[in-house]
């Protein structure tokens, strides 16, 4: 086992952990861990995970919903949103008691690999922008945002950085670092 993305395998009595030398010394066990888009009727325990972020729910019409599964649980959610004008990434959500595992990670790679023939555009979090340069996305302007994309944050009157969060595009094709 090497180390990727700052995360270092150790096997400890039998049990993978891992070190994440990105967060400091966080040391993770891993269960039986899976990433997957989620089938339509799926959609509901999405909603179910959402409930706590802004009541978000997917809409098997637009949305690509990715989810990383422990055990059986979903413990990770990434969206990827159709619009008419561009694919808008959002719903990443991790419930606080699985959060500093590496989940979030895994869910918005996932997403960026399946996604990957289009441009994928977002609206990221300020204190997050580094999490997103590592999956490929790079700091855009608010008006190199698509229309339909742009327009979700019109109530911050232009204002972006007061609502504390910076447009970001990841252009289409596969990443390598």
């Amino acid at each position: 086992m090497i180390e990727q993305d700052g995360i270092i395998p150790i096997m400890k009595n039998g049990v993978n952990t891992f070190k994440d030398t990105l967060q400091g010394d966080v040391n993770l066990t891993v269960k039986k861990t899976s990433v997957r888009e989620l089938r339509r009727d799926e959609f509901p325990a999405a909603d179910k995970c959402w409930v706590d972020y802004h009541d978000t729910t997917g809409d098997p019409a637009t949305d690509r919903i990715f989810a990383v599964f422990s055990e059986e649980h979903i413990v990770s959610l990434a969206r990827c949103r159709r619009h008419t004008d561009g694919m808008d990434v959002d719903g990443i959500f991790t419930p606080v008691e699985e959060r500093k595992k590496g989940y979030s990670r895994i869910a918005v790679g996932a997403l960026v690999e399946a996604c990957h023939n289009d441009d994928l555009y977002m609206h990221a979090v300020r204190h997050l922008i580094v999490f997103y340069k590592k999956q490929g996305f790079i700091p855009i302007e608010e008006k190199e945002l698509p229309p339909t994309i742009r327009d979700r944050y019109i109530w911050a009157g232009g204002n972006l950085e007061g609502a504390d969060v910076q447009p970001m595009c990841r252009k289409a094709g596969l990443f390598s670092k």
